[in-house]
């Protein structure tokens, strides 16, 4: 038998798996396409994906991972399975999983729509969610929550791109080449996700869903840097490259609340 939390961890290698394939389409595309083709961002690579043949089963099979991937963070927020600890470091990196966790089931409410068929699915979806929080109590409150908590996570994936952090989640086996594919890889999500939470904490601060911008919207942002931009878009591409590594090499720990002590699932 199959417990429910080892499920849960190959949903997150699914989820993984989709994360790649999502970043590299996206770094292609923004290095190949018009600019209107990357303005939603993730919304913009499910269409594409949605066009081949079995399309909606295979978006569907993404959402399902993604939400995997999003439990996954979530316990990593609220349970402390990467034993990040209560230190001031500690409790940001928590906080950038929770944000990532918010991330990752939007991208699969945005796949799910546009496997579904629904109108306008993955147009500007940023903002309709944005919008959604904002009418809700407190909605400016949480929306800065998730602005910071991704401003936080920007500022790890830079550290991790210095340090290469990351490598210690990584199995031995994994291809020689990760370590400088991921460098390169989270220097680019760094800079991405940078203008994503700032975006967020200016809608939170003026109350209007229109200052969010997508992950689409955020590297169309850089294109008038030129080589900047070409550099950003490569180095999303390589963390696509880099993600589909993980998928099958990461070390991923119990996502279940620990009772008698943590274990990882290593394969």
């Amino acid at each position: 038998m199959v417990d429910k939390s080892e499920k849960v961890v190959w949903l997150a290698r699914v989820g993984f798996a989709v994360r790649g394939l999502v970043y590299l389409l996206l770094g292609y595309l923004a290095l190949t396409a018009r600019k209107a083709d990357v303005d939603d961002g993730a919304g913009d690579t499910f269409r594409v994906l949605n066009a081949i043949p079995g399309g909606p089963v295979v978006l569907y099979v993404a959402a399902a991972g993604l939400v995997g991937y999003a439990l996954y963070r979530l316990s990593a927020a609220l349970f402390d399975i990467e034993r990040k600890g209560t230190s001031w470091k500690g409790r940001a990196a928590r906080v950038g999983y929770l944000a990532s966790a918010v991330v990752h089931l939007v991208m699969a409410w945005t796949a799910t729509r546009i496997a579904s068929g629904a109108r306008g699915a993955g147009k500007d979806s940023s903002a309709q969610m944005a919008g959604g929080v904002l009418d809700i109590p407190f909605g400016e409150t949480l929306l800065g929550v998730v602005g910071a908590g991704l401003l936080m996570a920007a500022l790890l994936q830079a550290r991790n791109a210095v340090t290469a952090g990351f490598m210690r989640h990584v199995s031995s086996r994994a291809p020689a080449f990760t370590c400088w594919v991921g460098r390169a890889g989270h220097a680019a999500r760094a800079v991405v996700m940078a203008l994503i939470g700032w975006s967020l904490l200016r809608s939170a601060w003026v109350g209007q869903s229109r200052e969010v911008v997508s992950l689409g919207k955020a590297i169309n942002n850089l294109r008038d840097m030129g080589l900047g931009f070409h550099l950003v878009a490569a180095g999303l591409l390589l963390f696509g490259i880099f993600s589909l590594i993980t998928a099958r090499y990461r070390i991923i720990p119990d996502p279940a609340p620990p009772m008698k002590g943590l274990r990882a699932i290593r394969i």
